[in-house]
């Protein structure tokens, strides 16, 4: 049987491509490049700039995009690289590291020209990278007999069936495109209290031990498993629901224990570091768009549509950002400190996320067009700043 050091060494003896030493380093930089491009191109396919011709309306390509092609990317890095620390198994790297990028990517092309290969053999293609990590993490999961970590598996599964629903009502089998678009929504929501709720806490703590911070409430504690039961329970209820009275009561109630939990890790004491405090932002905007959801399905004075973007752009925007630079700098060796640039960039997708939701209450072309530069601005600023650090060799990542 391998031991942790024999494990450890077969790491440090890895000497393939830095790029793909760890899954982080590719698939954060599709997710970052991806962002920066696919907004764009959003709002001038909406203004009639340019045009799609693919399998989906316009408006169902965007969501899909942002769900399946940024989002799925960040995701896939963060659970590729944490996976070894969770299951203690060497990381996926290499040859199959470098395939399920590159099944991300031809699921990417696949989407776009999708009219003309058409909408099975895109559908196909495009499930590829979410079946190949659900497998890939399972396998791991297994073989590390991780099972306090399978909630994250079926989070993945759920989301690759809710790909699968986007095709199936694209091809004109069954009419399912609504309960995809709220289920791949709802799934990323989750996955942002589940995995949010363990690194945001533990940062927080990391952080406030080494400045005399105070003690803070302990993640998973039985306030955090009623938290997240009710979340799951609304949540479902939206998934199969729909927009209902009922439902909105209980997103807003999940909403509000969701501030309450994010109160008790005290966020408002760590603005001494960036790469803290905007982890305590991501979840905000996760807490107040769950909530808001809520009350616009029981009162017109919010759209729906302002607290979705709120929930996505905000949340899984700015907590996206806030892991994928903590993880590259972590990861890299480097000190773990947000500086000016960085800074920026949780700026810019802050503004990003105001101003789209502020579309909502004043709707101005020009909020959507500043809206998506500010979005732009940050993710290509991401990948200007970090990519360098994702493919270069440093201290840390030299083989031994």
């Amino acid at each position: 049987m391998t031991t942790n050091q024999e494990r450890l060494d077969q790491r440090r003896r890895y000497t393939g491509p830095v790029f793909l030493k760890e899954g982080f380093r590719p698939l954060f930089m599709a997710a970052g490049t991806w962002a920066a491009l696919a907004v764009p191109v959003w709002v001038a396919v909406w203004t009639g700039t340019i045009s799609y011709k693919g399998i989906f309306a316009p408006q169902v390509w965007h969501i899909h995009e942002m769900m399946f092609g940024f989002v799925a990317a960040a995701v896939g890095g963060f659970i590729l690289t944490a996976v070894p620390n969770w299951t203690g198994r060497l990381p996926v790297r290499g040859t199959p590291l470098a395939g399920l990028a590159l099944l991300w990517l031809a699921g990417r092309l696949a989407v776009w020209f999708s009219a003309s290969i058409g909408p099975i053999t895109a559908g196909v293609i495009d499930l590829l990278y979410l079946t190949a990590l659900v497998l890939c993490i399972a396998r791991e999961i297994i073989a590390g007999r991780n099972w306090k970590n399978a909630p994250v598996l079926v989070a993945l599964a759920l989301l690759a069936a809710a790909n699968g629903l986007f095709h199936v009502d694209a091809a004109g089998i069954a009419e399912t495109g609504e309960i995809a678009i709220r289920l791949s929504i709802g799934v990323m929501a989750l996955l942002v209290a589940l995995i949010g709720g363990r690194v945001v806490p533990s940062f927080t703590r990391n952080w406030f031990a080494k400045n005399d911070g105070p003690e803070i409430a302990s993640p998973m504690a039985g306030f955090d498993r009623i938290v997240l039961v009710v979340s799951v329970l609304a949540l479902v209820a939206w998934i199969a629901r729909g927009e209902e009275s009922a439902v909105g009561a209980a997103l807003a109630v999940a909403g509000l224990l969701n501030l309450a939990r994010l109160a008790r890790w005290r966020g408002w004491k760590t603005t001494g570091e960036g790469l803290v405090i905007i982890l305590h932002v991501g979840y905000l905007w996760l807490s107040v768009g769950l909530t808001l959801l809520g009350v616009s399905m029981v009162h017109d004075a919010m759209t729906t549509a302002a607290a979705l973007h709120m929930m996505t752009l905000g949340a899984m925007g700015t907590m996206t950002l806030a892991v994928m630079t903590r993880a590259i700098l972590g990861h890299t060796g480097r000190e773990l400190h947000a500086g000016p640039a960085t800074m920026a960039i949780y700026i810019f997708v802050t503004v990003a996320m105001i101003l789209r939701v502020a579309f909502g209450f004043a709707p101005d072309i020009g909020l959507i067009w500043a809206s998506a530069g500010f979005w732009t601005a940050a993710f290509a600023l991401f990948v200007w700043i970090y990519a360098p650090m994702t493919w270069r060799r440093t201290p840390a990542t030299q083989p031994e």
